[in-house]
């Protein structure tokens, strides 16, 4: 399931990505399809282990040239890279800031990584469907790791300018998963045996793999309005 779309993205067979909060490698795997070069970067030994695994894995069938692409996944923090000045074309931070408290930290060091003219690439959760779902359940956000803040846009991309971006793109996406996360808030996060949870999961996963016309129409009218993630495309200055 991917979030930012890679159209909007400028891409050549020397692009280097940065994907800093990298989970389990979604945004990654795809970087490597699409011919460039990635390094994951996560805080998680689990994330990092699973992503190295499977990018192993995808070298072995092929679905990238491991000879001729990097495809690697490291523990790191954001607040400090451990990279070189305007080490990277693109940087990728997915659903990351809104677990961070110092997100003004992480920004300028992703600032400092990437070169003049690069592109970042920030995804958070839409202010207006995450508001309903801290409303309807504490343990959807007031977990170890979890959200700590909601962003409104303006805010988001007022950060950004002053870390030294300017905001060229944006859009929402997944509105399909958000009546799915206000049905798990309203049952219960952990529920995952509720009935209508399991029946709505089964119609993502069907949607995610078989991606029919009718359900991608469907999002495509509904991210509009109740996407349930905000996504910024910038550039940084020179």
């Amino acid at each position: 399931m991917l979030t930012l779309r890679y159209d909007l993205l400028p891409w050549s067979e020397t692009t280097r990505v940065l994907d800093l909060g990298c989970g389990h490698g979604r945004h990654s795997y795809e970087v490597l399809r699409r011919g460039g070069d990635v390094v994951a970067v996560d805080v998680g030994d689990d994330e990092v282990t699973a992503v190295q695994t499977m990018m192993g894995a995808m070298a072995l069938e092929r679905e990238y040239d491991g000879t001729r692409q990097l495809g690697a996944a490291l523990r790191g923090d954001g607040r400090s890279l451990p990279f070189a000045d305007e080490t990277f074309d693109i940087v990728l931070l997915s659903e990351v800031l809104e677990h961070i408290p110092d997100d003004a930290a992480v920004l300028g060091d992703v600032a400092r990584v990437v070169r003049p003219g690069g592109t970042v690439v920030v995804t958070v959760p839409r202010a207006w469907p995450e508001r309903i779902n801290w409303w309807l359940s504490d343990e959807y956000h007031n977990v170890p790791g979890g959200h700590i803040r909601i962003y409104r846009r303006r805010t988001l991309e007022a950060r950004m300018r002053q870390a030294g971006f300017v905001v060229r793109a944006r859009h929402h996406a997944h509105g399909l998963h958000t009546p799915y996360w206000w049905l798990k808030c309203a049952v219960g996060t952990t529920n995952d045996d509720h009935w209508l949870v399991r029946q709505y999961h089964r119609l993502l996963v069907w949607d995610i793999m078989k991606r029919p016309r009718t359900t991608r129409w469907v999002e495509a009218l509904l991210n509009p309005a109740m996407g349930k993630s905000l996504v910024l495309y910038a550039t940084k200055t020179a």
